[in-house]
């Protein structure tokens, strides 16, 4: 009888191992990361679940989103440092949202955005950009509450990376959460700032690696991943896909997945 246990209990522990393995997304081998969802080609409004799912339809290997926090701390997913008229840091989700989305979508919340993002998915990461707070030191706030919320979901693995223009928000995430990736936007840092402070990507505009095509090579051989913004025309992208960059940021997702094949 207890080696029936035995062997029942021991199933029942390979089955859930299994389970979980599952679930964890493998994300496509593309370089697509679709700025904002991928939005353009179905009119969707920018940073809405249903561009989400448009990315995630079309098998890119991320979507980027922007998230902000509002006067109630309340994190949610928008570019603008203003909604509908109203600055989101000194507003109330409540008032803000009562301006839903063109496609009706209210204002995402950053956990149901996760949760979509969670949900049938099994290519497209979750590239989370934090917006830096106009607010002096909100930022150390801001990023231990994204922080949180993804452990609380448990999103770890939908997470390809966290992106800012704030240094020190990344810093802090890094803090938190050794084992998360971060990608800096801001352009100013060289491949072997990154690489000793422990960034693992250079998300700069396009032009800065025009510019300083050396830091391509470096970032190279520091292990540094390399991704572009936001890159839209065909000559770009070739000019990426044949510097073997890692990622392109784009609101041509469809572009991108045909010249890069």
């Amino acid at each position: 009888m207890h080696k029936f246990l035995f062997y029942v209990i021991s199933f029942i522990a390979i089955s859930c191992q299994q389970q979980n393995k599952a679930t964890v997304p493998v994300f496509a081998e593309n370089r697509a990361i679709a700025h904002r969802g991928a939005w353009k080609t179905q009119n969707l409004p920018e940073n809405s679940i249903a561009a989400l799912k448009h990315a995630i339809a079309l098998n890119c290997t991320g979507s980027e989103f922007d998230v902000r926090m509002t006067a109630d701390s309340t994190l949610i997913v928008t570019h603008d440092n203003t909604y509908a008229g109203l600055n989101i840091e000194e507003n109330t989700y409540s008032e803000l949202a009562k301006q839903k989305l063109k496609n009706g979508e209210s204002l995402p919340l950053l956990k149901d955005f996760i949760k979509a993002g969670m949900t049938q998915n099994d290519s497209t990461a979750l590239i989370c950009e934090i917006k830096p707070s106009s607010i002096a030191g909100k930022n150390e706030l801001l990023a231990h509450k994204v922080v949180e919320l993804v452990a609380e979901l448990n999103a770890e693995d939908y997470i390809g990376y966290y992106i800012s223009f704030s240094y020190d928000i990344l810093k802090t995430i890094k803090k938190l959460r050794p084992e998360a990736k971060v990608q800096y936007l801001d352009g100013s840092k060289s491949p072997e700032a990154l690489a000793e402070d422990g960034i693992e990507g250079m998300d700069y505009y396009i032009d800065v690696f025009r510019k300083k095509p050396e830091w391509i090579a470096s970032a190279k051989a520091k292990n540094i991943r390399l991704n572009a913004w936001t890159v839209n025309e065909a000559e770009d992208i070739e000019w990426l896909i044949n510097n073997d960059f890692d990622y392109i940021t784009t609101n041509e997702p469809e572009l991108v997945l045909e010249l890069d094949n």
